[in-house]
């Protein structure tokens, strides 16, 4: 249906759609990575109560799977004092602790989950991941 107040972008918006689309398909045709600490699927919740309920209750997890997270890329870090945050300025450069081309941290909550490089597709950033955090390394990454 078209919007009497059409701009006349629906072209660009759909040649974006489309060069988004085939990023995604050429994400989708790589085969995944191999998790260095494979768990497996019916092994995520185990009855330790000691009760005789069935397996499928607790390997269900199609509740959780519409909860909203953040997923922040991190560039890199750094502290300064609140004297020089006061004299930040546009055009002020703020000197960062991450290097030029190295991976970029992905954090959902605030927990570091993957690591990856920036990607542009018409001139929009994206994040391919190279490396993701084993289950096990996310939870020891929780106590710190």
């Amino acid at each position: 249906m078209t919007d009497s107040l059409d701009t006349g972008n629906s072209s660009a918006t759909m040649s974006i759609e489309s060069e988004w689309e085939a990023a995604m398909n050429e994400q989708n045709n790589t085969p995944p990575a191999t998790p260095k600490h494979a768990v497996e699927q019916n092994a995520v919740f185990n009855d330790f109560s000691g009760k005789n309920i069935p397996n499928e209750a607790y390997n269900n997890i199609e509740f959780v799977l519409d909860i909203p997270v953040q997923l922040t890329v991190e560039l890199g870090r750094t502290k300064i004092t609140i004297k020089n945050l006061l004299r930040l300025a546009q055009g002020s450069v703020v000197e960062l602790d991450g290097m030029a081309g190295e991976p970029m941290s992905v954090l959902i909550n605030g927990c570091m989950i993957a690591q990856g490089e920036v990607v542009v597709v018409n001139d929009k950033f994206g994040i391919r991941l190279t490396d993701i955090i084993s289950p096990s390394e996310r939870v020891r990454n929780l106590n710190q």
